[in-house]
């Protein structure tokens, strides 16, 4: 196990120099001045010059990435060429507002997902799996933003039940129930889909039918000998989520007006402000990277047939 995680964790370093030489290679690859950006476009070309002089934007490109690299192995992403405050800075101040989105939509994806899976799998081709089954893919169609201001207008708007976007803190966490609805909503379809298809794999194994001949009551079936056995793939898809959405949900973000990580990172696009977009990638590469290796180590909770060599 303990050489298993010190492999696991040289990986996570290795994806992580991967991300930042693809990231930094797009970043360039993109049209434009970053000087331009920050001085205007009205800004003479000796202000321009001093500006890509000071940013060391005028070094050949290895040269930029090699001192990006030194600066980041010793604790510093850099500074934002918009807002002048360091890139760590600027995304831990965004990632509250993120976190809630986040919170909220794993919330709702698995709150809604997991019952319309279990009905779905004990209740093979009845009215309720076939209902469900219309749900799934209804909301699996719709796309995120096109969801989030359908819940805006009927739920915000029309109904006024909820505000109609903003981030006022966690002190006001009504704010995080909508946009985590237009994101649970279309989790929800994904987790009770293959959590169905997962059940009906395993309901007709020879250790259930064992359980059932003994005379077990069928919740103690189904919770511990269908359900635990079924919750891998679940615990995955949720280890992904969790990194993703941690990332940035940026389209729900803009939506709903949240000031979260996906949106500065997209503002950051607009300004070509690099070392914010190199910051907000390789912190959402470290988290995808960082809960896919704690649902590693979950498995041999779930399953301990999981051997790690």
């Amino acid at each position: 196990m303990g050489k298993y995680v010190v492999r696991r964790l040289l990986w996570m370093v290795v994806v992580l120099f991967f991300v930042s030489i693809i990231t930094f290679l797009l970043a360039f690859a993109v049209p434009g001045d970053p000087a331009k950006s920050i001085a205007g476009t009205h800004a003479t070309p000796e202000v321009l010059e001093r500006i890509r002089t000071s940013l060391g934007l005028n070094e050949p490109l290895w040269k930029q990435y090699g001192l990006y690299l030194w600066h980041l192995v010793h604790g510093s992403m850099g500074y934002s060429y918009e807002t002048q405050l360091p890139v760590t800075t600027a995304i831990l101040q965004r990632f509250p507002a993120t976190v809630m989105v986040a919170m909220f939509g794993i919330f709702f994806e698995l709150l809604i997902g997991i019952p319309i899976g279990m009905i779905s799998a004990l209740r093979q081709y009845s009215i309720r799996d076939r209902t469900f089954t219309v749900f799934s893919l209804v909301f699996l169609s719709i796309p995120g933003f096109v969801l989030g201001m359908m819940l805006m207008y009927f739920l915000a708007y029309k109904v006024q039940i909820f505000p109609l976007g903003g981030y006022e803190g966690w002190a006001h966490p009504i704010y995080g129930i909508l946009p985590g609805l237009a994101v649970g909503l279309g989790g929800a379809a994904w987790y009770s889909r293959l959590l169905r298809s997962s059940m009906l794999d395993i309901l007709g194994a020879d250790y259930v039918k064992a359980a059932r001949a003994k005379g077990l009551p069928e919740r103690t079936v189904v919770w511990r000998h269908i359900m635990r056995n079924a919750w891998s793939p679940i615990v995955t898809l949720l280890g992904m989520d969790v990194g993703w959405f941690l990332g940035g949900v940026l389209v729900i973000e803009v939506v709903f007006g949240i000031p979260g990580i996906g949106w500065q990172a997209w503002n950051a696009i607009q300004t070509q402000d690099l070392p914010l977009i190199m910051g907000t990638v390789l912190f959402a590469a470290l988290l995808v990277t960082v809960s896919n290796f704690v649902v590693d180590l979950a498995y041999t909770w779930l399953d301990p047939r999981v051997k790690y060599n």
